[in-house]
């Protein structure tokens, strides 16, 4: 009979504690000193006959396993790896070389922060191949990865529930240890989305009494977490209703939520970033029936910061000139939804294809050409609304390097480039009717001044066909800017003063220090 062996918990039920041969489990934890105690706690848990292996990367196990006379496996078999990725890799083939591998409990501690530079990509093939070695030798692999950026491993592993038999996480928050459960799947059944309180003392790991009987939480459906600035001073509407003096606080009260409705306050550009980090893990973590909206106190989102919220997983953004009661009937308007747009596992993925231009000005033909392929074909943004792209083909008797030269995008996202005797300009999440407002904003004179003509594209199909035909271009026919010698001479000195162009006084000395005056 296969051996089944068991987390070093022992007051969980079996459906969160067993672990059967034949797969792998994966813990998060975030303190280094909560995973030396729980692999020691772990071990004792065993069978006296039981196989048993511990794997240290960058850990002298000798100093951290504290083995107990009464309780445990007789015998323990110790290695050791490097720090290094490439240990990873090698890490089932390595083991065969010393033991032969079946109806053995492996745990696998990893050094702090181990996978924290691994790609998503490279992780899920170490954990689809490691399933099937599991598998096939018909071992159990226990994975203990202590770190502080556990939410963004946790997030990566969400979707690999064909590999992994369990993932969970152990944090320690506010003087309590959290034992969040993803899933567990094991010859019990398979449970998922649990968050369990955990006391630690005299170096062992037991279940919150009042955990004991509750193997799933209540529904807090009604219930809303609310920055205290959305209400804009007003009391709790509700007895549903909890106010957080923080976006952080909020966010650590989340984290056990199951279908609750959470809103976030935002009042400054900086804080976007926080949020949808926020927003992403709970998205991820917590699943679909949380409504997770974000209301901005203060005028400080641009369009693609919209997006990248909704790209996490809120729900919902308010606007900063929404009066309460408006913003009440919009918070009310979420309540049953269930969020099922795609959010991508990784937010550094994210961020860089909702922000995806981090160019401005001018461009060589083949970077402006391959920037707007990349912006056209992203899936993440909004058909039709990546931007407008526009030829201006200069007045005779002006050159396009002239023209150039005159071409002053501020936004970041914002490209030109030239060919064939037209300037091409792809202004990023513009909408095709403030195309003359930003064309004002950037050309220090009228644009009918200084073109003839112009064309746009706007529609994500035009602007693909358009650089078909842009790429067929050949090289004698694309325009270099002019030198920056010409160039000085060519600048007219003005800056724009948010409603029109001013030109800059130059001072001129009329006598220099060396002079003599004459009387």
């Amino acid at each position: 009979m296969d051996p089944i062996f068991s987390i070093g918990i022992q007051s969980l039920w079996d459906e969160l504690r067993h672990m059967p041969t034949g797969g792998v489990w994966w813990l998060n934890i975030d303190r280094e000193i909560d995973a030396f105690s729980l692999i020691n706690q772990t071990i004792a848990q065993q069978d006296t006959e039981a196989n048993v292996a511990v794997i240290g990367m960058d850990h002298d196990l000798r100093g951290i396993l504290k083995l107990e006379k009464d309780r445990g496996p007789q015998k323990i078999r110790l290695f050791s790896m490097p720090n290094q990725s490439n240990s990873l890799y090698f890490l089932a083939r390595d083991l065969l070389c010393s033991i032969e591998p079946e109806n053995y409990l492996l745990i696998l501690l990893c050094a702090n922060n181990a996978w924290q530079n691994v790609p998503g990509p490279k992780i899920h093939q170490w954990l689809e191949k490691t399933h099937e070695w599991a598998k096939y030798h018909n071992c159990t692999l226990l994975v203990i990865n202590p770190g502080n950026n556990n939410d963004k491993q946790a997030s990566i592993l969400m979707s690999e529930y064909r590999s992994l038999f369990g993932l969970a996480s152990l944090r320690y928050q506010n003087g309590m240890h959290l034992y969040d459960v993803a899933w567990w799947c094991n010859e019990k059944g398979i449970s998922a989305r649990q968050q369990l309180i955990l006391h630690h003392h005299d170096d062992r790991w037991e279940l919150a009494k009042q955990e004991e009987t509750a193997v799933q939480p209540r529904s807090d459906e009604k219930r809303i977490l609310s920055n205290v600035a959305v209400l804009e001073g007003a009391p709790p509407l509700s007895e549903y209703w909890s106010l957080f003096k923080t976006n952080e606080a909020l966010f650590e009260e989340a984290r056990a939520s199951q279908a609750a409705t959470l809103i976030f306050s935002l009042a400054q550009n900086n804080q976007i970033d926080n949020i949808a980090r926020q927003v992403h893990t709970l998205r991820r973590q917590r699943g679909s029936s949380l409504k997770i909206i974000v209301r901005e106190s203060q005028a400080s989102l641009r369009a693609t910061d919209e997006r990248l919220l909704l790209g996490c997983g809120a729900n919902m953004v308010i606007p900063w000139n929404a009066p309460l009661s408006r913003c009440l009937t919009l918070i009310e308007s979420v309540q049953g939804q269930q969020f099922n747009r795609l959010v991508p596992e990784d937010i550094t993925t994210l961020l860089s294809m909702t922000q995806p231009l981090k160019l401005r000005g001018y461009q060589p033909w083949n970077v402006f050409c391959d920037a707007i392929s990349n912006m056209v074909n992203n899936q993440l943004l909004p058909p039709d609304g990546k931007g407008v792209m526009v030829a201006l083909r200069p007045v005779p008797g002006i050159r396009v390097e002239q023209a150039l030269t005159l071409c002053r995008p501020n936004r970041v996202g914002d490209i030109v480039s030239m060919s064939d005797n037209r300037l091409v300009l792809f202004l990023s999440f513009c909408r095709v009717n403030d195309l003359d407002t930003a064309l004002n904003h950037i050309f220090p004179l009228p644009t009918a001044d200084i073109f003839s003509n112009r064309m746009v594209w706007f529609e994500d199909h035009q602007i693909a066909a358009e650089l078909v035909q842009m790429r067929m271009l050949t090289p004698e026919k694309v325009a270099k800017p002019l030198s920056e010698t010409a160039k000085t001479k060519k600048v007219i000195n003005a800056e724009h003063d948010g409603t029109g162009w001013r030109r800059i006084p130059e001072p001129y000395r009329l006598f220099s220090d060396t002079t003599e005056r004459t009387s």
